[in-house]
């Protein structure tokens, strides 16, 4: 595979352009992931019927329309997310967020095969070590077959996900005594609302500030729209649902648990071996598009090497990068914000990449970054969406300050 299938150092062609059907199983893919089941199980342990799906509906709208408009601007550009960010950011000023957003997906990967790996060993009595080189290999070597990869994998998981997630939800409803018993059900120990309204976004923020990896594929930005307001609105939706229904009857968070708890052994270890390996996938190839765009070099063997990187350190990245990762995850939001408010500000710069001009470092996005990352840290709310609102606001307000002759030198 000389070529680069995946695009990564420029736009996707209209003849390589995807159909809305094919993208929604891949964002699916990405969306649909045990993470989200946990989280909801949290949820469903922490708060009562009612407020757990205002904070899922709310929670997830907010990701929708976030993702929607770097969907759109992907699907408008054909552009990948650290491509995008060289208009806002520079050439080497792109750097910054294509190394977090790469080194952040790796790390994901490494965490998502240890999760594979430690419930089944716990499950059947298979070597942890066994099965993270085996199921980080098989992870690792579909990448190399890029988008289309993603497409027939997330065509046999998602469907298998719904069917199981489904049946573990009505097997959870039935034993209490149907869903009007399910609503009595209250929290041992209560989650404040706000709370976990910032689990909700928080949940799939960092993933989704890379929307425009994948929908950059799409024949039509409002198609974009669609598909991506569809997996983060519907989609992490129903992760949060799976999750929750099982958590309150049987006061365990984690699916797997839950669906051992419910008889559903076999059906848990492939619900989590296709759920994480969709998600996975997705990271890898996301993580090799951001090295890419540093190396100038083609994004497959990139994507391969970090999955053998993730694959070897998944242990250590389970057992001490998960609080390392959560910090990176505030530093992401505010990039998503950057780019946003750069591509409506400059719309026109992004219609020809190839004759495009870009500065080296575009400080004004760096600062807007940090204050992002402050803003989330800092200010009360939805710490994800302070982040990318701070990132926002912050780079519409610095980016004419500090670039105001090159402004008028791009408009002249």
């Amino acid at each position: 595979m000389a070529s680069d299938n995946n695009y990564s150092l420029g736009p996707v062609p209209a003849q390589a352009r995807k159909g809305m059907a094919s993208l929604t199983m891949v964002m699916l893919g990405l969306t649909f992931f045990s993470a989200s089941m946990w989280t909801g199980g949290s949820l469903g342990t922490g708060l009562n019927f009612n407020d757990f799906f205002l904070a899922v509906i709310i929670g997830n709208l907010i990701l929708g329309i976030y993702t929607s408009f770097l969907g759109y601007i992907g699907a408008s550009t054909g552009l990948s997310t650290h491509l995008l960010a060289r208009f806002s950011f520079g050439t080497k000023g792109s750097w910054l967020p294509s190394a977090l957003l790469g080194g952040t997906q790796v790390g994901w990967f490494g965490v998502g095969v240890a999760m594979f790996a430690i419930p089944v060993q716990k499950a059947t009595g298979i070597d942890t070590n066994i099965l993270i080189i085996v199921s980080g290999l098989l992870m690792t070597g579909t990448v190399y077959f890029g988008i289309k990869a993603l497409m027939v994998l997330s065509a046999i998981a998602v469907p298998a996900i719904a069917v199981l997630g489904g049946y573990s939800v009505l097997t959870a409803v039935h034993s209490v005594g149907g869903v009007d018993q399910l609503q009595l059900i209250q929290p041992e120990t209560p989650i404040d609302f706000s709370v976990a309204l910032a689990m909700v976004v928080g949940s799939f923020i960092s993933a989704g500030t890379l929307t425009a990896d994948f929908v950059r594929f799409g024949k039509k930005a409002s198609g974009a729209v669609v598909i991506t307001m569809v997996a983060f609105f519907i989609g992490n939706s129903l992760m949060f649902i799976f999750g929750a229904a099982g958590a309150a009857v049987t006061g365990q968070a984690d699916i797997s648990d839950v669906m051992m708890a419910q008889g559903l052994l076999l059906p848990a270890i492939v619900v989590l071996g296709l759920n994480i390996w969709t998600t996975n996938e997705n990271a890898l190839y996301a993580s090799g598009l951001g090295f890419s765009n540093i190396t100038g070099r083609s994004s497959t063997m990139l994507s391969i090497i970090n999955g053998l990187i993730g694959t070897v350190f998944a242990l250590w990245l389970y057992n001490n990068f998960v609080g390392w990762l959560t910090f990176l995850s505030l530093a992401i939001p505010p990039i998503g914000g950057v780019i946003i408010a750069d591509f409506v500000m400059n719309k026109e710069r992004y219609k020809n990449f190839a004759k495009a001009e870009f500065v080296t470092v575009n400080w004004a996005a760096i600062i807007a970054v940090a204050i992002g990352v402050a803003a989330g840290a800092f200010i009360p709310g939805i710490v994800p969406l302070n982040a990318v609102l701070g990132g926002a606001i912050s780079y519409v307000i610095l980016n004419p300050a500090l670039n105001k002759k090159s402004l008028d030198k791009q408009t002249a």
